[in-house]
């Protein structure tokens, strides 16, 4: 046999692991999704939007749950999305080469692979234990600390990607740096920035772990933040082993919820950076 067609056997056998692997993922991701639709969907009823959680065989709802999480995440969003923005602007245009940003970019990774129940923990020990009890504004902040670190690497990869000769160019015009970050680099790179941003959504979406050291959770309603608060991980959680099959429901429908939600918040997004481009 040749060497030019042992090369094209060796491609054409890699190309095929290569489609078989991903044909098997896709097939997973399939199945993972038609379980959820098919479990979470007849338990999609009115109640689930207008009943707070309930004792079993009451009719409850996820009303409480919804809203406390959507309360939670747009916080969370608020707090570490400007810092994540900031944090990966500066490696990306100035810690390329400084210690600081060498420093920053550890710590970053760091946080990005930590699991989520040490930030839990963390939050917990710093602010749970002194202000005396378990708070939304404790989850928010949980959350926030989570958000962080996949802005910040989404960002940095983003601004990296945009070619030096724009830069250059806006340089070349008198644009002081400010200017050439806001109007050029962060215009360019505007699809994988928000990209990062939703990814960062998702990942807070459903996160449990975190949440249980902070807002702990609440079968009433309430929109304190100085108290426990409801989340619909919570609800997942605390529903999906119960002996109770409405409360099972409950879980599959919370959980189809968030898929939902995040897709919804992805398909909005493309379609919006679409029409401005």
């Amino acid at each position: 046999m040749s060497s030019l067609a042992v090369r094209r056997s060796k491609d054409y056998a890699v190309k095929a692991i290569s489609t078989g692997f991903a044909v098997l993922a896709l097939f997973l991701l399939a199945w993972i999704l038609f379980t959820l639709v098919q479990k979470g969907l007849p338990a999609l009823g009115l109640n689930v939007f207008t009943q707070v959680t309930l004792p079993p065989g009451q009719n409850g709802g996820l009303l409480n749950a919804i809203v406390g999480s959507l309360i939670q995440i747009g916080i969370a969003m608020v707090i570490g999305t400007p810092i994540g923005l900031l944090a990966g602007t500066f490696l990306a245009e100035n810690g390329k080469t400084t210690t600081v940003g060498h420093v920053a970019r550890f710590v970053n990774d760091i946080l990005l692979s930590a699991p989520s129940i040490l930030v839990g923990l963390f939050v917990y020990t710093f602010l749970v234990a002194p202000m005396g009890g378990f708070s939304g504004w404790a989850g928010a902040v949980a959350l926030a600390i989570l958000v962080i670190p996949v802005v910040v690497r989404t960002t940095e990869d983003m601004l990296n990607l945009v070619p030096v000769g724009l830069r250059e160019a806006a340089f070349a015009l008198g644009a002081p740096q400010w200017k050439v970050v806001m109007l050029i680099t962060w215009r360019a790179a505007r699809a994988g920035i928000v990209t990062g941003i939703l990814l960062a959504i998702a990942r807070a979406a459903g996160e449990t772990a975190p949440l249980l050291f902070t807002s702990l959770g609440n079968n009433s309603w309430s929109t304190d933040l100085s108290k426990p608060m409801a989340s619909l991980p919570i609800a997942i959680y605390q529903y999906a082993g119960s002996p109770f099959d409405d409360w099972v429901s409950l879980a599959w429908a919370g959980a189809l919820l968030i898929t939902v939600g995040v897709l919804v918040l992805n398909v909005a997004s493309r379609l919006f950076l679409a029409r401005n481009r």
